[in-house]
């Protein structure tokens, strides 16, 4: 069996992980043998995934979250020859324990069921290896503090999907089993609607575009993804479809909307045609990669990387259906201070420049 859509690897080194909809849950699927004789699906996956149980399989079936040849399907199906499973489960609880911290964060909306954070950069969402205290979670633990039957340690609850430690931005939090089962079917099902904005080096010729490509670890740097070929068998599959907003000559900001939601893919999917987002150290967006070679640029070049010191990407929309209400909502977030005076800045430096300076960038 093969893991299909792992989409919340944990990052090592800073725990963080994931773009934009990077689903708390494990993604798998199976190509049932062509001489597979008919057995109820969850006997079939739990002998196909010996780790699992066949109570925690009917659950999933249950909650719409195993599909035969893009449909769903209930426990007591029997899988045929050829079938193409796929199966979403929730992530095992982690080791370490979820203990709320009195930390401020940012609320754009509440309810009963759920919550929507405007995360700033620099806060990991979930505790993990060298980041043990001040995450987005411990944080919600504290707000919810007087919620007794929401318990952060239970993995019914809580995140449905995370963005990267110095990536501000939109994150809906589950505060019942009942959300938490609603939302990541979305995510799954990919019906949800998120879009990014990103400052990126370069001017990027064309108007709007799609980037398609296999991210996987980079085999020289376990802390970087890389953009395979779609047909080399490596990675994941991720496409991002990107717009450009404003041109600064010798950068680009653009909105990116993800299809799938790979770690890192946007700055993966970026540097990979050529365009790393600015100040973004992993993917080599700290060097002044386009302009002049004048003093006068290198110190405003310096002064921006001053300004937003992380890579300038921010999750800015959010669209789901409330998982009680079925109404739709849609959130969108201004960009933080540091993005928006970054901003500014190239457009400052845009409407002193002529035209000519921009040939042959």
């Amino acid at each position: 069996m093969d893991e299909l859509d792992d989409e919340l690897q944990v990052e090592e080194g800073n725990a963080a992980s994931g773009e934009g909809g990077d689903e708390l849950y494990e993604h798998w699927k199976v190509q049932v043998d062509a001489n597979q004789d008919p057995v109820r699906i969850d006997k079939y996956l739990a002998d196909k995934m010996a780790y699992q149980s066949r109570n925690r399989i009917q659950q999933a079936a249950d909650a719409g979250f195993i599909h035969v040849n893009g449909k769903p399907v209930k426990s007591n199906y029997k899988v045929r020859p050829n079938d193409l499973v796929t199966l979403m489960l929730d992530r095992p609880r982690h080791e370490t324990s979820i203990k709320p911290e009195e930390i401020a964060i940012n609320v754009v909306y509440e309810d009963d069921q759920l919550m929507v954070v405007n995360k700033e950069a620099g806060m990991v969402v979930h505790p993990g290896a060298g980041n043990f205290h001040g995450t987005l979670i411990q944080a919600v633990a504290w707000h919810l503090r007087d919620m007794p039957e929401f318990d952060a340690n239970d993995p019914e609850v809580g995140l449905v999907h995370r963005i990267d430690k110095d990536t501000s931005g939109l994150l809906v939090v589950a505060k019942t089993p009942t959300a938490k089962t609603a939302l990541g079917k979305q995510f799954f099902n990919k019906t949800t609607h998120r879009s990014y904005n990103a400052l990126v080096w370069g001017n990027i010729v064309e108007d709007e575009g799609r980037i398609e490509g296999n991210i996987g670890r980079d085999p020289k740097n376990r802390l970087r993804m890389k953009v395979f070929d779609p047909d080399s068998g490596i990675g994941k599959t991720a496409v991002t479809h990107y717009k450009v907003l404003e041109r600064f000559g010798y950068t680009t900001l653009v909105q990116c909307v993800l299809e799938t939601g790979r770690t890192h893919q946007i700055r993966a999917h970026m540097k990979h045609i050529g365009h790393p987002l600015f100040m973004d150290e992993t993917y080599g967006g700290t060097e002044i990669l386009r302009g002049q070679r004048s003093s006068s640029y290198k110190a405003f070049i310096q002064n921006c990387f001053k300004l937003c010191p992380r890579q300038a990407l921010h999750a800015k929309t959010l669209g789901f259906v409330h998982p009680t209400t079925k109404q739709q909502m849609d959130f969108d977030s201004e960009w933080p201070e540091d993005f928006r005076q970054l901003i500014e800045k190239w457009r400052g430096f845009i409407a002193g420049t002529t035209q000519d300076t921009f040939k042959n960038i």
